[in-house]
This record gives C-alpha cells, sequence and structure tokens, in this order.
C-alpha cells in the first residue's frame, strides 16, 4: 500500500466575505496570534508525517509564495542584532516541508482544483485540506487521523463531524452506510438539506484523503448551475463505483472563512499562547458584554 506523503491545499478563492481587507492581504495570510493560518494548516500536514504540500494560489497571492520562501535580507539582519529565536520563526516557514505552487486561473470548483494536483500526485494518494478550516487536536492531528483510517480501508476518506441537526444542515451531509466505529460508508452526499430531510448529522469539514482514482471521475463530475465542479460530486461518484468512507475525526475545527469563527479561533489560540494568555484571560474576565 502506498503511504500518503502528500498535501493539496487549494487557496485560489477571492475571500470575498472578508472584504475589504482581502483586496490586498490574502485570507490565508492572515495572521492567528502572530502565524498564518495557512501557516498552522501546513503545520498539520507535516504533524501528520506529510513531506510535500501543493499549494493552489491565483496570480493575486505572491505573498503566499513569499512567506514559505527565504528572506534574506530579514535573516540577514536577524543575525547580525543576534536575534536567534525570531530568526528561527521566520526560517520556519520556508524548512517545513517540500513546498510548491500551482496557480488556478479560472474559479470553477474545487473539483478542477484538484485537477490541477494530477501531475502533483503521481499516481498517489494525498491528503486535501482546506484552508477555510483550522483545527486543533489535543492528540493526533486530525490529517493523521485520515491517513490512519485510509491504511484501513485503502478508500478515499472524507473528513467530517457529528454535529447538533441544526448546524449539520450547513455543510454536506453524509448518506449513511455501514458504521464501524468513528467509520461510516458513504452512500451519498445530500448539501445543505432541510432539516426534515436530513439523512445524518454527519457533516464534511473540509479535509480529506483522497485515493489516486479521484482524477478518473473529475470528467464525469457534473457542472453545477453556477459553473463549477464540486469534490463531493466527484467523491459521490467514486463511493457508488469503488468505494468512500467518511471519519469522524477528534478536534475543535474552527471556520475561519467566517468573521465570527475567526474571532473565536484567534480567542482560543490566545488562550492556549503562554505570551498572550494571562492578559487575555484577565481581559476576558473584566470585560463587561453590555457595554456594547
Amino acid at each position: 500500500m502506498q503511504k500518503v506523503t502528500k498535501a493539496v491545499i487549494p487557496c485560489a478563492g477571492f475571500g470575498t466575505r472578508f472584504l475589504p481587507a482581502t483586496k490586498a492581504i490574502p485570507k490565508e495570510m492572515f495572521p492567528i496570534i502572530d502565524i498564518p493560518s495557512l501557516q498552522l494548516i501546513v503545520k498539520e500536514c507535516v504533524d501528520s508525517g506529510i513531506t510535500d504540500v501543493l499549494i493552489i494560489i491565483s496570480d493575486r497571492k505572491q505573498s503566499i509564495i513569499d512567506h514559505f520562501s527565504e528572506e534574506k535580507k530579514l535573516e540577514d539582519q536577524l543575525r547580525k542584532v543576534n536575534k536567534p529565536d525570531l530568526l528561527a520563526k521566520v526560517q520556519e516557514p520556508t524548512n517545513m516541508a517540500n513546498i510548491k505552487f500551482t496557480y488556478q486561473y479560472v474559479m470553477n470548483g474545487t473539483a478542477n482544483a484538484v485537477l490541477l494536483a494530477k501531475e502533483f500526485a503521481n499516481g498517489e494518494p494525498f491528503a486535501l485540506l482546506y484552508g477555510d478550516d483550522l483545527m486543533y487536536a489535543e492528540k493526533e492531528p486530525v490529517t493523521k487521523q485520515l491517513i490512519n483510517a485510509y491504511e484501513k480501508v485503502e478508500r478515499t476518506i472524507v473528513g467530517c463531524q457529528t454535529l447538533p441537526k441544526e448546524l449539520a444542515i450547513k455543510y454536506g451531509v453524509v448518506v449513511p452506510g455501514v458504521v464501524d466505529g468513528r467509520l461510516t460508508e458513504i452512500k451519498g452526499f445530500v448539501e445543505k438539506p432541510p432539516i426534515e430531510k436530513c439523512p445524518s448529522t454527519l457533516a464534511s469539514l473540509g479535509r480529506y484523503v483522497l485515493s489516486p482514482d479521484i482524477f478518473d471521475y473529475i470528467d464525469e463530475t457534473p457542472v453545477s448551475p453556477n459553473g463549477e465542479k464540486y469534490i463531493t460530486d466527484t467523491i459521490q461518484i467514486l463511493a457508488d463505483k469503488v468505494g468512500a468512507y467518511a471519519y469522524d475525526f477528534e478536534a475543535r475545527r474552527y471556520d475561519i472563512g467566517d468573521k465570527v469563527g475567526l474571532v473565536e479561533a484567534l480567542v482560543e489560540f490566545g488562550l492556549r499562547n503562554p505570551e498572550t494568555k494571562a492578559r487575555l484571560t484577565e481581559y476576558l474576565k473584566n470585560l463587561d458584554i453590555n457595554k456594547f
């Protein structure tokens, strides 16, 4: 069985929910305290055993390439003023993994974004991580949990969580088959179903491990009314023909493509950060929300 050592992170979207900020700054570069959210997602990959990462960007997102590239002048200055701790922080994103980039010039859906990774995947299974979903796992990283599940069944794995029904209907919901612990056979997906027709409360939340045959089914994927192809529709076809599974992962997931979700991540990561925990805790204790 082929090991999962590659990951793909699509980051080409316009980030319209955060305009005007995203006119100049990619939302993937928004800091979670002092680290861009994309770097935290790459770290999840690395901590899961991934060695090669492909980041899919648009031509408006050169700053992402800059962040993961050597910055010689800054590094030389930090050496000159003898600040090795800051130097290590600056060098970390450059040294995390073998990171490559490709461009998606037309925003035509997640399935077409994945298709851009065909040469990179080179016939191997790979992880797919969405930049809007930031995970905090106390034990194994989410991607590692999905890799373990893939190694068990050798089929495409969709990262999911069991949510309250009123939240699950905001996402793609799994039509379940046979259940084995945290693994559930996928019989289908229903995208944002009415609450009375929700087939389960197992919602797809931005993490996958895809078998290499995923590319065989992208051409068969129907084009949606808005002109896009979605990877969940591709997985639906793949599940019908060869099988796929949902894995109910253990982690705190933040929807950082949502304004409130981003604020939640900032607060909770701030409370985990030893540099900010004490002052932030004191601030929150004394905050009178009735003033707002």
